[in-house]
C-alpha cells in the first residue's frame, strides 16, 4: 500500500510539473503548502502519534471498551480544539506567515497576494490530516493496518484529478492545487471513518 502511494506520488509530481511548469504560480503554491505540510509532520506524524499509540494499546489491554472509548473521545476532543485554534490563527495570520517564510515575495505584490490566498485554502489540511492520523492510529492499534496505509493515496489522487481535469475551471489554474489539498484531507479522513465505526467508536 505504501509503495503504491509512493509511485502515485511520483506520477502526481510529474503531472503537476507538466501541467503547471515552473513559474510564479507554482512557487506561490509550494510556499503556501510548506507550512501545513510541516505542521502535518509535527501534529500527525510526530510526538503525538508516538505518545498516543502506546497509551491506547495499554487502555485496550487493561481497561474496558467503555473506558477506551472515553479516552479516545477525550483525546479527539482536545486535539480538535487545539487544531481549530491553530487553523484559525493560520488563516488569519496568512500574510504574516508568507512574509516570514518567503520575504522575497513582497517584491511582487501579485505573487504575495496569491500565496496568501493559497495558504488560506490549504491551511485547514492540518486539521483534517491530524484527525485522519488519529483515526489511523486507532485502526492500527486494532490491527487494521491496510486502511491507514492506503489513506495517503487519496491526497495524490486529489492532486492528479484536480491538475488534469479541474484546473481549467479555476482562476488562476494553480488554485486547483490548493483545493486538491483540502479535498485530499477530506477524503483521507472520510475514508477511514466507516472502519472506525465498525470498531464501535
Amino acid at each position: 500500500m505504501t509503495m503504491f502511494s509512493r509511485v502515485l506520488g511520483f506520477v502526481r509530481d510529474t503531472i503537476i510539473a507538466r501541467t503547471f511548469g515552473a513559474g510564479m504560480a507554482t512557487d506561490a503554491f509550494f510556499v503556501a503548502f510548506k507550512l501545513p505540510n510541516l505542521l502535518r509532520r509535527i501534529f500527525a506524524e510526530g510526538a503525538f502519534a508516538q505518545a498516543f499509540v502506546p497509551i491506547l494499546a495499554e487502555f485496550k489491554q487493561t481497561r474496558s471498551q467503555e473506558a477506551t472509548r472515553d479516552f479516545i473521545q477525550h483525546v479527539a476532543g482536545l486535539l480538535s480544539f487545539i487544531l481549530l485554534i491553530v487553523t484559525a490563527i493560520g488563516i488569519l495570520a496568512a500574510p504574516w506567515v508568507i512574509y516570514i517564510s518567503a520575504p522575497g515575495f513582497t517584491a511582487n505584490p501579485d505573487k504575495f497576494a496569491l500565496s496568501v490566498q493559497l495558504l488560506r485554502i490549504t491551511f485547514p489540511y492540518i486539521f483534517l490530516i491530524s484527525l485522519s492520523s488519529l483515526v489511523g492510529s486507532i485502526l492500527n492499534t486494532y490491527h487494521q493496518f491496510s486502511v491507514p496505509a492506503f489513506t495517503p493515496t487519496f491526497l495524490n489522487i486529489a492532486f492528479i484529478v484536480f491538475a488534469l481535469w479541474l484546473a481549467p475551471y479555476f482562476h488562476p489554474p494553480v488554485m486547483a492545487l490548493a483545493w486538491a489539498v483540502f479535498a485530499g484531507g477530506v477524503l483521507q479522513l472520510g475514508y477511514q471513518l466507516p472502519y472506525l465505526f465498525k470498531l464501535g467508536f
